[in-house]
């Protein structure tokens, strides 16, 4: 589950093109920066040519005013630096706050035009990293990755060739130790490699148990599972702090390590130099200088493994952010996964469509979530288990259908096909005589007012929640609100439509919610009006309310209504009985109350329920009144 746990190479020539083009709006930035870090990189030659001059030159003359001007020079040379340094750090912070924010932006624009199967298969949580941390690392990589180390690569060229230059018998005395750096750098990258690796797993299980205990908290609570929850989180963390930790120790020995072969590179300097200057063949200053420079030229080299790793993971992270920028948009075509793209024709066809109301048409639809070859006991592979089976049905413009049917029997199926968040396998759905998948879906969608069973609700306040995209006054909002009865439930709230919801719409009831979401349908004045179930969550008084609106409402648009409670349907023009994805019954309620079949016995099963509940009611009300009663004798 949790892709984090791949560590991509350390460079990639593809994705730095596909980086290169976040960067290219910018390349101010990068060029001002590596301005800055080159100019830096020559200041650190300053202080050992300073100390040759006053050692060698300054010293033995007794010249006062050549041991001023090189201190003058040095700390000229220290504010350059500091300027350079300061800049550097502003120019690549923007840069990669600035790669940050387009890359984020168009992550964000591209999730929402994914087909809804690929949420179906993809957890919230790693679409969430996707935005945060794995950006995150490319903002790394853009602030002391790529463009410091180039800076230390120019830093370290610099010094050797000032080293060569100077005295190249001491150079390669100082470069001696180079391959023990080399070797305990390519040690050190490859365990923090893994080291890194396991943090990041850690860290995504730790995310991933914090949204969803978070999300089903009211669960945890009702079941009393805290202690339990609590102990396993405790688990998980702690194995992130141990993960950390590991890292850590790493890091503890690396560097000392790199100090000690540091010293010992200024060991065999000094030995090296010892002699030459006892025979005069080198001056004392050069020495210095020399000490100088070597301890310059390891900084780099020390710093350099550290950005090889930040390379190396954003390099991974890079990957998955792409992969995911790859995936095709219900406008691409060629996607894989649950049934067939979700795609626009290479020329959509514009609708024009009566107002008020469509046609809807299914011709023989067949569906199935999983299209992909099932093993079975025998090795045979067995067929697609169909959700729908040859559903066909038409519903003329400004006609109502019902459709009814246990659960699972492909009621709320017929409508995610209808919107297109899937297409099917088989058949074809027409919307006024045109195949949907010829429809633009921003058109198409736009000519559909639905209400779920499930009720989203955003963060915002009541009116923005209402409005969505509809270019709609407020009054306007106020009306849809009106006429299902919303206004209210909006008129008892503390600042009226401006009152700010909770995540979810947590902040009202679920009947609240459903008529929201109620007004917010209507508010478009749709030409085609789907309900999921849409008065699940009402009492009987704001049913009968909305009802009566919808009478009103429905006058003149076509409406396809999915409902449990059979009798909120049975003034429907059609009423379709579907069982185990097969259409069984048709008709109106009076026709199908007239079979004897399917439909019948789902009307009397709900009656004689209705019925009992009443029954006990009412025989609870005279228990309570009896003992009411008694207790005031």
């Amino acid at each position: 589950m949790h892709e984090e746990d791949v560590v991509g190479k350390a460079y990639d020539s593809r994705l730095m093109r596909r980086l290169g083009a976040y960067v290219r709006p910018y390349g101010w930035l990068v060029v001002a920066a590596l301005a800055c870090l080159m100019i830096d990189g020559l200041t650190q030659l300053v202080g050992p040519l300073m100390t040759q001059r006053v050692i060698d030159v300054a010293l033995p003359a007794h010249d006062v005013h050549i041991v001023v001007q090189a201190a003058l020079f040095f700390a000229a040379s220290l504010v350059v630096a500091f300027c350079c340094q300061y800049g550097e750090t502003m120019l690549t912070s923007l840069l990669g706050q600035r790669v940050m924010r387009d890359l984020r932006r168009d992550i964000f624009a591209h999730v929402q035009r994914l087909p809804v199967p690929f949420f179906d298969r993809n957890p919230v949580g790693r679409l969430v990293t996707r935005v945060t941390s794995d950006v995150e690392s490319l903002n790394e990589l853009f602030t002391s990755g790529v463009v410091a180390g180039l800076g230390d690569l120019f830093t370290l060229l610099a010094i050797s060739v000032m080293m060569l230059v100077t005295d190249w018998r001491l150079s390669l005395a100082s470069f001696a130790v180079i391959p023990f750096v080399y070797w305990v750098s390519h040690v050190f990258r490859m365990k923090v490699r893994e080291s890194y690796r396991d943090i990041r797993a850690k860290l995504a299980r730790i995310n991933a148990y914090l949204q969803e205990r978070i999300t089903g908290m009211r669960i945890v609570q009702l079941f009393g599972r805290e202690r339990d929850e609590a102990a396993r989180f405790d688990e998980l963390n702690r194995g992130h702090l141990d993960a950390n930790l590991e890292s850590i120790t790493y890091y503890a020995l690396y560097f000392p390590a790199i100090e000690i072969l540091t010293s010992i590179a200024l060991a065999l300097l000094i030995v090296t130099g010892a002699h030459r200057v006892e025979i005069h063949s080198l001056t004392v200053g050069t020495v210095a200088a020399f000490l100088q420079l070597v301890r310059r030229f390891f900084q780099p080299l020390q710093d350099l493994s550290d950005k090889f790793n930040t390379l190396q993971q954003a390099m991974a992270a890079s990957e998955r952010v792409f992969v995911l920028l790859d995936t095709p948009g219900v406008e691409a075509s060629g996607r894989r996964g649950v049934g067939p793209a979700v795609t626009n024709a290479p020329t959509p066809r514009r609708l024009d469509a009566p107002t008020p109301g469509v046609s809807v048409q299914f011709d023989n639809v067949w569906f199935a979530y999983d299209t992909g070859h099932v093993a079975r006991n025998d090795g045979q592979f067995a067929s697609p288990e169909w959700v729908l089976k040859g559903v066909s049905f038409n519903v003329e413009a400004g006609r109502s259908l019902a459709l009814v049917g246990h659960t699972g029997a492909g009621k709320t199926t017929i409508i995610n096909l209808l919107l297109r968040f899937y297409e099917p396998q088989r058949g074809r759905i027409l919307v006024d005589g045109v195949d949907a998948r010829e429809i633009p879906l921003e058109r198409l969608r736009a000519l559909i007012g639905y209400v779920q069973q499930d009720i989203f609700l955003f963060a915002g306040d009541v009116l923005s929640n209402i409005r969505l995209s509809n270019p709609l006054t407020d009054e306007q909002v106020a009306e849809a609100a009106s006429r299902v009865g919303a206004d209210r439930i909006v008129r008892r709230l503390p600042h009226g439509y401006a009152q700010v919801l909770g995540e979810r719409g947590a902040s009202i009831s679920v009947g609240e919610r459903q008529l929201l979401s109620f007004a917010r349908a209507v508010a478009a004045d749709p030409a085609l009006l789907v309900l999921d179930e849409a008065t699940s969550a009402v009492d009987s008084e704001i049913e009968a309310e909305i009802q009566s609106a919808l009478a009103a409402l429905m006058q003149g648009r076509t409406t396809i209504a999915v409902a449990h409670r059979l009798s909120t349907i049975v003034d429907s023009d059609e009423i379709l009985v579907l069982h185990h994805g097969v259409v069984r019954e048709r008709g109106t309620h009076r026709e199908l109350m007239a079979k004897r079949g399917l439909y019948d016995r789902l009307y009397r099963l709900q009656a004689g329920a209705v019925r009992d509940a009443l029954r006990d009611v009412s025989s609870a009300a005279s228990s309570a009144a009896s003992s009411a009663s008694s207790a005031g004798s």
